[in-house]
Parts: structure tokens; sequence; C-alpha cells
């Protein structure tokens, strides 16, 4: 598996944290991998880079 440091905001990942314990994850990577996991899968299914940002843009993540 490939490792890299992300930097997540202190009270982020306080919730992570939180939310990855009572959800019975293993530990809060494994919680973050899944919810990104979930997230990308949303975006593969687009067909186009337009589309995507169109996603993204309805997600918040880009203005």
């Amino acid at each position: 598996m490939f490792c890299s440091r992300v930097k997540i905001d202190r009270a982020l990942l306080r919730k992570i944290r939180m939310y990855s314990k009572i959800a019975g994850y293993s530990s809060p990577s494994e919680f973050v991998t899944h919810a990104l996991e979930k997230e990308i899968a949303i975006l593969e299914e687009a067909d186009s880079e337009e589309e995507i940002k169109k996603k993204l843009q309805g997600l918040g993540y880009i203005d």
C-alpha cells in the first residue's frame, strides 16, 4: 500500500477519530479511505471532465 501524508485540520481530525470509532472502523485511516473511495466512485460515474467538474461543484469541493 502506498502511503503519503495529508494535512487535516485538527477539528476535522477529531471528528474523524470519533466517527471512525463509533462506526466500528479499525482505524481513522480505514474510515478516511472508505469515505474517499465512496466519493471517487461517484465521480467515476461521470462521462466527461465537464460532468466531473459539475459533480465536484455540487458537492461543494470547487467553485
